[in-house]
């Protein structure tokens, strides 16, 4: 079958489009799909790279997460039969054909959106839910800010940032980003690659600093935002996208009597599964009921993988980027 196939850690280039990739087979408790659409996220970049800290054995197919049709289901299935269409979130092997996967990684398509829009769903709102929900526990009338707040995650933690009724700051470093993040509901909003951040939240709060700060970029912004944090502020430390890991003078904890909070959406997952479950109940009574819906700008045939992994890499997305199997 058809499969985007990473055989030696390195840049997108590196990878291939195989037409003979073995066909995944359907084992018990497992659901098999047609692949419709696929979202890249950060890290299947990490993954391909080798900088990912759970890596699959080369060869590999990367990708987590799609969108698509019920084939086949394994023994001891419940939930789904063929011909449902459905979303799956994993570690890898979404960016092929077909792909099998645990039936407890497989979700109803959530109404009202198309394979295209769905295929970037599960671990970005996923993420940002379970990240202002749980760890933030975001309040009504708190200040949120959003780095990178055009990406993936970004752009999903504006939108359900502004349905639990905070004031969302929203951060990105463009002005056409920007524009987006208006469209999804932000109050005020800081192109940082044009003023300095850190002086810039000063001014823009009166100096009293910000509840929350979603943070999916690190590097040189996230001590310019742990300095503008509220008393009783919780800092999610989401991922880092700008490529450094940013070291931390924990003297600015103390100082701010604020919280730095860790966020891995996969842990979760499996440490609290009936919460995670709740979650994706409300989430799709949110899309059901037009409030959520996913911002999609850059889709790409599966031949034109390297594209989308370079408009990734490069930040250039605004909403997901997702590759588009049909």
């Amino acid at each position: 079958m058809k499969a985007i196939v990473c055989r030696a850690h390195g840049p997108a280039e590196t990878l291939e489009l195989a037409q003979d990739w073995p066909e995944p087979e359907c084992g018990p408790g497992e659901v098999l799909l047609e692949v419709k659409a696929a979202g890249l996220n950060f890290p299947d970049l990490l993954m391909i790279q080798g900088k990912y800290q759970t890596q699959p054995d080369l060869p590999f197919v990367p990708g987590a997460e799609c969108a698509g049709v019920v084939l086949a289901v394994g023994e001891g299935v419940t939930r789904f039969r063929p011909g449902d269409k459905v979303i799956s979130a994993g570690t890898h092997q979404a960016f092929a054909a077909r792909r099998a996967v645990p039936e407890a990684d497989v979700y109803p398509m959530p109404e009202g959106l198309n394979f295209v829009q769905a295929a970037g769903v599960s671990l970005t709102y996923f993420t940002s839910y379970h990240a202002l929900k749980q760890r933030a526990n975001l309040q009504p009338g708190e200040t949120l800010l959003v780095l990178g707040a055009a990406g993936g995650v970004g752009a999903t933690a504006v939108e359900i940032g502004k349905l639990m009724g905070a004031h969302v700051i929203a951060a990105a470093s463009s002005e056409e980003k920007l524009a987006l993040c208006r469209q999804l509901g932000a109050d005020e909003v800081i192109n940082y690659s044009e003023v300095d951040l850190k002086s810039t939240l000063k001014t823009m709060t009166g100096g009293r600093g910000v509840d929350v700060v979603y943070d999916p970029v690190g590097g040189d912004f996230t001590e310019a935002a742990l300095r503008n944090m509220a008393w009783n502020g919780r800092y999610l430390v989401i991922g880092f996208a700008s490529g450094p890991i940013p070291k931390i003078p924990l003297n600015l904890a103390l100082l701010k009597g604020c919280a730095i909070v860790g966020v891995f959406y996969g842990r979760f997952t499996g440490e609290e599964p009936e919460c995670n479950q709740r979650n994706v109940e409300e989430l799709w009574a949110l899309f059901a009921q037009g409030k959520l819906k996913p911002v999609v700008t850059d889709v790409f045939p599966l031949e034109h993988y390297a594209d989308a992994f370079n408009c990734l890499a490069e930040r250039r997305a605004r909403g997901k980027v997702i590759l588009d199997l049909e």
